[in-house]
């Protein structure tokens, strides 16, 4: 967070001259549902779909006129979903839940690796993460939510000008629907042991969930990414700057995918080209007499920002407010991994010499590190789950059970 926060004055600097886009990601050793070399395949993180359609999607929308058309998620996931939530007093869904899925080899065994991005950002952003984690481990499966306007639907559709609920109790609680929902699509008879893994905000949401213990026993540890509460909220002062500094509009994605790179914002060519794509959203077109831009096509407008984070800002403070007591409190193995040396507060500093949390610097990546060092981080997921899982342990049997079966003790 604070490699963030040191990035946030050079954003306004004005850009060097146009660079090439960067290279698109060729290899994939991810399951897919369909193939790389599909011509007509786009992203569709910002897919549509009924209420009733949970199954697998495969993206149809024709391609992109942008200069750096969309990277397809069944490189990196095998299903999309589209889950509507339907709660016992209402007779219509109140909210359709997205991710982007793989299971696991088995069920049982897992581990499912349950990820959650951060304020602005979607589910693709760990897709370079899932398809290096399955490079390194095929049998483990990945999930990855979608935040309420990132992705996730609520119904009905909120106007424009009222006030969203983004309190970290109502991500909470969409988080949690979601991955039992997920279950029950994939038909587990109970949740796989799994990993949850927070960016930022994602990083408070699943602290929150971890500390109150929804999951149970099968939650094997909570991996928070870049996020500690006295940085975070020492940004927030900076934000408002920085979200009136970012360009409102692009004229194409790849537009887009150059100023990500630019401004370092993310520092990885291939997966800015995987994740900026999903941040947008086709503004509507101008009217008569207006002005275009050079380049652009009839009837399209250039691409704006799909998640208005200025509608968020009443909720900032408590995102991360008390976030470092409830990462200490969960009862799961924990894991801090952070891009900078951000100041731990007493609080932290205590968990870690009393070993309550493993923290880890990556100082070559930037805040969004799962994208800057996706093979490292992971990496370091894998190591964490494998460490502290208990789910294949035996332990030996209690006296009292041996003298039952008769057994001398």
């Amino acid at each position: 967070m604070s490699d963030l926060l040191r990035s946030l004055p050079s954003i306004r600097e004005q850009a060097p001259p146009s660079r090439p886009g960067p290279n698109v990601l060729t290899t994939t050793r991810a399951r897919s549902t369909s193939t790389s070399s599909d011509p007509d395949a786009s992203s569709s993180d910002s897919s549509t779909s009924t209420a009733d359609s949970i199954n697998t999607l495969r993206p149809s929308t024709p391609p992109s006129t942008s200069l750096q058309p969309p990277i397809p998620w069944p490189r990196f996931f095998t299903k999309e979903l589209h889950l509507p939530f339907t709660p016992p007093s209402s007779p219509h869904p109140t909210a359709i839940y997205h991710a982007y899925l793989t299971p696991p080899a088995s069920p049982t065994k897992g581990p499912l690796f349950i990820t959650h991005h951060g304020a602005g950002s979607s589910a693709m952003s760990f897709g370079p993460f899932a398809q290096a984690l399955r490079s390194l481990a095929p049998e483990a499966g990945i999930l990855s939510l979608s935040a309420r306007e990132h992705g996730s639907e609520i119904l009905p559709a909120a106007p424009p000008l009222s006030d969203p609920d983004f309190s970290i109790p109502t991500l909470t609680t969409d988080a949690l629907r979601t991955i039992l929902l997920v279950q029950s699509h994939e038909a587990w008879p109970s949740l796989p042991p799994c990993v949850l893994v927070g960016h930022s905000l994602g990083g408070a949401v699943f602290t929150s969930l971890a500390a109150d213990g929804a999951l149970g026993p099968a939650l094997v540890g909570l991996q928070v990414l870049d996020v500690v509460e006295g940085s975070a909220l020492e940004a927030l002062a900076w934000m408002r700057t920085y979200l009136a500094s970012r360009p409102s509009r692009f004229g194409s994605v790849g537009e887009a995918v150059d100023w990500h790179l630019r401004s370092r914002v993310v520092r990885r060519g291939e997966s800015a080209g995987v994740t900026v794509p999903s941040l947008l959203v086709r503004l509507p077109e101008r009217g008569a007499g207006e002005g275009r831009g050079e380049g652009r096509g009839q009837g399209e407008d250039g691409w704006g920002w799909r998640t208005d984070l200025v509608r968020t800002q009443g909720f900032w403070e408590g995102w991360f407010a008390g976030m470092s007591s409830r990462f200490l409190a969960g009862r799961a193995a924990k894991a801090l991994v952070l891009a900078g040396t951000d100041r731990l507060d007493r609080e932290l500093m205590v968990g870690q010499m009393q070993g309550r949390f493993q923290l880890t610097v990556l100082p070559e990546a930037g805040h969004f590190l799962h994208e800057d060092v996706p093979e490292k981080m992971a990496g370091l997921s894998l190591e964490f789950f494998r460490r502290n899982d208990r789910s294949a342990l035996v332990l030996p049997p209690k006296v009292g059970e041996l003298l039952k079966m008769g057994k001398k003790v």
